[in-house]
This record gives structure tokens, C-alpha cells and sequence, in this order.
């Protein structure tokens, strides 16, 4: 059974091939660490986590570098503004340092939360300054670059493909735009390197053969992806917002420097929305998985809520859908534990399964088999096995899960004593009231042979 993975490059879905099987070469984008990744951000790299589940599901041997930003990323993608970084370091009082081994290290707790697996390798842009200064240096030998008064760009009007993943209309956007040029040559030419403002007080800055400033925010992520995974590996990821932008900038790089592409896959994953709009932090629009942990929901509730939605489908957020996504979950987890120790797969409902999964990463569909096999006549250690090997693609920590612990209240353990007692000696009526006390108190009371239990009412 092949793996099909839709291409955002080539606008198909493809049969995936990977250059040097079985390993695969995967670099995703990673945060922007000047604040905390909202759930918005985080549906994305589920959709990665998944992604790298169905690649080693398949046989695949991954080796996942994703980037952590912690210079470069102005707040316009025009190459105007101010660094998100030195902004979060005048926010917080902080230095821009350990904002971003603040928020990196709060990053990989929502990972883990999430139950999201870690790359093989981190790379902070900070840590590989000169790769990226050679980036530039290359692509200035290749006669694709100019100087202006604040930095190295890009031009991007030699690459007459430029903009193709975003399929941009260059022409309408140069004619059609209402921002000052400055000395750009052309709209969507854009920083390889910035020089720091004369008289600013930057604490991110490095000195190169242009002089010295700070990387733009593309560079690090084709320097390096070369380092790790060459100038040609398998598959980029991203969210949407990187189609236009981010992605076609990272690309064009390449091409100047490689002659390449840069993967031969691209994949992006679509926006969580909220009240009808994208979730995001430059709106104060945005939700952490913090907030869901203080409303008393667990993190693999909305986990399992985004698998309920296809990657390339946006999924709006609401409490209602993630009261449904929480009970859902809750009787997946109950019924494995349920079923006792795993036995033997099922090789059919394995295939079902494996369909939809290689079938660009059809989650929604998948779920569905997964409760085909909870309501089937199998043997339960059976399912409890396939439950299992499909919970490595779907990452709920099903075999972790065992049912909380209710602690019962003193008071009404004592009622349930004195309620006892009184059937003992037949006293029905005061049985009666005491059990209408304990529910009042929102316990129920049931009588089995070896004796009454007390439960916490659902």
C-alpha cells in the first residue's frame, strides 16, 4: 500500500518517494519564540506529528530538523518594523536571551503535553549565524543580490519562477501596491541580511562582510536545511500562512545558491480559527494550551479534536467542540483499558486503517475505523492490540491512560455508613432519605453483593 502526501508545489496529491529510502529527510518550521505558541500554532505541528507517525508507520526512517527563530523575524513581512524579539525583551523586561530560552523551553512543554515528538535535531537560528552568512555569501556570488541603505536583499526578479508554491501574481503586485518601495527594487524582494539601525540599542547583532546586523528571517531556515538534510531532501512543512511568503522566499534562496527546490514535498497545514478568524497572536486572538489546562481540560482532548479535521481543512474552535472531543476520548481510554491486556492484531482492521492514514493523512476517516473496531465482536484482547497500533499513528497515550482515582468525601462515606445500618435494621425510610442525601451531595450509592459503592454522579 503507498503513501500519498498532497504537494502544495505541484497542487497534487503524490504517491511519496523519498530520495534515499528508507530515510526521510523532514525540516519543519519551528516557533518564533518572542511569546507562547497558541493552539492555533500548535494544530500545526499535530499535523507533523501525525505526519512523522505515518512515515515511520509506513517503515520510514525520519530525521526531523525543525528551526526555533530567535532573531530575524521582524513584525512585517514587508522586512519592516522592529524584531519580535528585541519587542518581547522591551515587553517583558527581559533580555531578548532569555525570552527565548523562555518561551523555547515553554514550547517543548506544550509539545509534550500534546504529546508531540520532539525533532531529531534543534536548531536555533542564534547557533548558526555563519552558516547563514554563507547562505548569503553564495547566493551574492550567484549575482542575485543588492545593497540598500539598511541591508542585503534579495532579487527576486531574476528568478523568473519566483513565487511559484504561493502561485503569485507578480505583476498584479507590483502594479497593485499601495507600500512605499523605498529602495526596494521590487515589492517582493526582501532582507538577507539587515544592518542595525545607527544608534539602536540592539542586543541581537553580529558582525559580517556587509557590516553589522542580524539575519532576515528566511536565510536561517534554507542555511540550515542544507546543513542537516542537503539542498534537496523529502518533504517542508509549514502553516499556510508560509505559502506566500515564507516558503517562496526559502525556495528562491535555493534555486540562487542550489539550483534546487529546496524539497522535493511541501505540506502545510491550515489555520484554527476562533470566532470566525484566524487564531493569532498579533490580534490577541489566541488560546494556549495553558488556558485549556486551567478550564480543567486535558491537552489530548484537543489533540484528538484536531484530528477529528483534515490538515488541509480549517477547524474553527469552540468549548462545545472540545466537550465533545473530551468525552470522545474519554470512552476511547475506557474501553481499552477495558479490554485488558493486548493480544493478537487484526490484520484486516489494520489495513482499513492504514487506507485513509496513507491517503494524505485522512484522520477524520481513520478515527471512523477506529470505532468500527470498538463496536466489533472481536475478542477484546484483539482489539486491545489494534487499538494500540493504530494509537502509534494517532499519539493519545492510550495504554498510559487508567482511570482517575475518586477520593469520597468523609461526610459522605459516613452517610453511606449510617444508610447502611438502617437497611440493616430494615429501617427503609431513613435508607431512603440518607440515599437522597448523598446524591444531594452528588455521589450515588449502589448495592451489590459485596456490599454498597459509592461513585461520583456523572
Amino acid at each position: 500500500m503507498g503513501l500519498y502526501l498532497y504537494d502544495t508545489y505541484t497542487r497534487t496529491v503524490r504517491e511519496f518517494t523519498p530520495i534515499h529510502p528508507p530515510e526521510v529527510g523532514l525540516y519543519t518550521c519551528g516557533p518564533t519564540v518572542y511569546n507562547y505558541a497558541h493552539i492555533g500554532n500548535l494544530r500545526t505541528y499535530i499535523f507533523e506529528d501525525v505526519l512523522c507517525r505515518v512515515l515511520a508507520f509506513n517503515g520510514y526512517r525520519v530525521k526531523h530538523v525543525m528551526n526555533i527563530t530567535d532573531v530575524g523575524h521582524l513584525t512585517s513581512d514587508a522586512d519592516t518594523g522592529e524584531d519580535r524579539m528585541e519587542l518581547g525583551a522591551a515587553r517583558t523586561g527581559m533580555t531578548a536571551w532569555d525570552i527565548a530560552a523562555l518561551y523555547t523551553q515553554a514550547f517543548r512543554d506544550d509539545m509534550a503535553r500534546l504529546n508531540i515528538q520532539e525533532p531529531t535535531i534543534w536548531c536555533k537560528a542564534t547557533d548558526y549565524i555563519q552558516e547563514q552568512i554563507e547562505t548569503v555569501q553564495c547566493i551574492e556570488a550567484h549575482g542575485y543580490t543588492y545593497r540598500t541603505s539598511d541591508g542585503i536583499y534579495f532579487d527576486t526578479s531574476k528568478l523568473p519562477d519566483y513565487g511559484y508554491l504561493g502561485r503569485l501574481d507578480i505583476e498584479g503586485l507590483q502594479a497593485g501596491s499601495r507600500v512605499t518601495l523605498g529602495e526596494k527594487r521590487n515589492v517582493t524582494d526582501f532582507a538577507l541580511w539587515k544592518f542595525s539601525p545607527p544608534g539602536a540599542q540592539r542586543q541581537m547583532e553580529w558582525a559580517s562582510p556587509w557590516g553589522v546586523g542580524f539575519p532576515g528571517w528566511h536565510i536561517e531556515c534554507s542555511a540550515m536545511s542544507a546543513k542537516y538534510l542537503g539542498p534537496l531532501f523529502d518533504i517542508h512543512c509549514g502553516g499556510e500562512d508560509h505559502i506566500t511568503v515564507h516558503h517562496p522566499n526559502e525556495i528562491a534562496q535555493t534555486q540562487a545558491c542550489y539550483g534546487t527546490r529546496l524539497a522535493n514535498y511541501w505540506m502545510h497545514g491550515y489555520f484554527l480559527q476562533i470566532n470566525e478568524a484566524r487564531m493569532g497572536k498579533s490580534v490577541g486572538n489566541f488560546l494556549t494550551v495553558q488556558t485549556l489546562v486551567n478550564e480543567g481540560y486535558d491537552p489530548l482532548a484537543y489533540r484528538f479534536m484536531c484530528l477529528g479535521a483534515h490538515y488541509r481543512s480549517r477547524l474553527s474552535f469552540n468549548w462545545e467542540a472540545l466537550d465533545g472531543a473530551t468525552t470522545a476520548l474519554n470512552r476511547l481510554r475506557a474501553a481499552a483499558h477495558e479490554w485488558g491486556a493486548p493480544g493478537a492484531l487484526d490484520e484486516d482492521f489494520m489495513d482499513r486503517f492504514a487506507a485513509p492514514v496513507n491517503d494524505d493523512l485522512n484522520m477524520p476517516r481513520a478515527l471512523a475505523v477506529v470505532w468500527e473496531l470498538v463496536k466489533s465482536d472481536l475478542p477484546a484482547a484483539t482489539k486491545k492490540a489494534t487499538l494500540l497500533a493504530c494509537d502509534a499513528v494517532l499519539g493519545l497515550r492510550l495504554d498510559e491512560w487508567t482511570p482517575p482515582v475518586d477520593v469520597i468525601p468523609d461526610a459522605v462515606l459516613a452517610l453511606a455508613e449510617q444508610r447502611q445500618a438502617a437497611r440493616k435494621a430494615k429501617n427503609w425510610a431513613e435508607a431512603d432519605a440518607l440515599r437522597a442525601q448523598i446524591a444531594e451531595a452528588g455521589y450515588e450509592v449502589k448495592d451489590t453483593p459485596q456490599g454498597p459503592t459509592v461513585t461520583r454522579r456523572a
